[in-house]
């Protein structure tokens, strides 16, 4: 697969590892830690080894460990005390390692069995909110950097998405609780749905009738809903649509064609949600950082 990555820039790794290029450059001096391959401007290139060294250096550096120790102990002991020194922090730490490597590799095994090591000790919530939505976030900064490309991201985004499948399908069921209705959907050309995936699973979680639209809804289809369900939380996902200049007429459309008046709400996740701060609203619709603030008000 020509998509997958084996080599790393000095710049890949700092943005990986958290650890500063200079400093990488003066252990490999100092310690002989890494041999990369010079590229032909003399930029040093690493490979998936090096890059499971690195980040198995930065764990047991931030678990107290000077990096004099960490090189003492040589290639094989490295990993052996990671794992001696994993506690449940350090065991988030790990997983995201983890999946690190899956993504690059793009290796699906790696991904299913770190997966089962967690959900055998931890809830699917708190693997989510510990584990998955630091990493998503970590994906988008390394694909602004250029770390990843977009096939990293699809691969790794859609192994989530699966296990979210399982899950929301796992609580889906009579909803014990009518007073209200949930209705998720994304706007047009938004591509990211993890987040509202999510909130589904937490809404159904806690008893509610919850319906899942997908993405590139037309707000107009959202009144056929209206002639079934009385009252309705309308929840959407704002990531990189609507375009900004188009927030405002799309905000309009929701209040005034939408929600019906002290009946329906409009609630708003994602980075772009933040823009709609800027416009008049009113108190029917609602903005959310992330996922967990949205989750406390349901």
């Amino acid at each position: 697969m020509n998509n997958i990555k084996n080599q790393f820039s000095i710049s890949d790794f700092e943005n990986l590892s958290g650890i500063k290029a200079h400093t990488i450059r003066m252990w490999e001096k100092r310690y002989n830690l890494f041999n990369p391959i010079r590229h032909g401007n003399n930029e040093r290139l690493y490979d998936l080894d090096d890059l499971r060294k690195i980040l198995n250096i930065g764990f047991l550096q931030q678990n107290g460990l000077k990096i004099s120790k960490i090189v003492a102990l040589g290639n094989l002991e490295i990993p052996r005390k990671v794992n001696e020194i994993i506690t449940e922090k350090g065991k988030f730490h790990e997983a995201i390692n983890q999946f690190k490597i899956s993504m690059f590799s793009f290796d699906q095994e790696l991904f299913n069995s770190t997966y089962q090591k967690l959900i055998s000790q931890l809830s699917f919530r708190e693997i989510f909110h510990e584990i998955f939505i630091p990493f998503l976030e970590l994906i988008g900064l390394l694909w602004q950097s250029g770390t990843i490309v977009p096939a990293h991201e699809h691969f790794i985004s859609q192994l989530i998405e699966n296990k979210l499948h399982l899950n929301i399908e796992k609580v889906q069921g009579h909803p014990k609780r009518k007073d209200r209705t949930f209705v998720l959907f994304l706007p047009q050309n938004e591509m990211h749905n993890l987040g509202i995936l999510f909130v589904q699973y937490e809404i159904l979680l806690k008893g509610f009738h919850c319906l899942y639209l997908g993405s590139n809804i037309p707000v107009d289809d959202l009144k056929i809903l209206q002639k079934i369900y009385n009252p309705i939380v309308f929840i959407s996902q704002f990531t990189v649509a609507p375009a900004v200049e188009e927030i405002e007429n799309f905000i309009n459309k929701i209040q005034t064609e939408i929600l019906r008046k002290n009946e329906d709400e409009f609630w708003i996740i994602g980075k772009k949600s933040q823009e709609v701060l800027k416009l008049h609203i009113t108190q029917s619709l609602s903005t959310f950082k992330n996922v967990g603030e949205l989750v406390k008000k349901v």
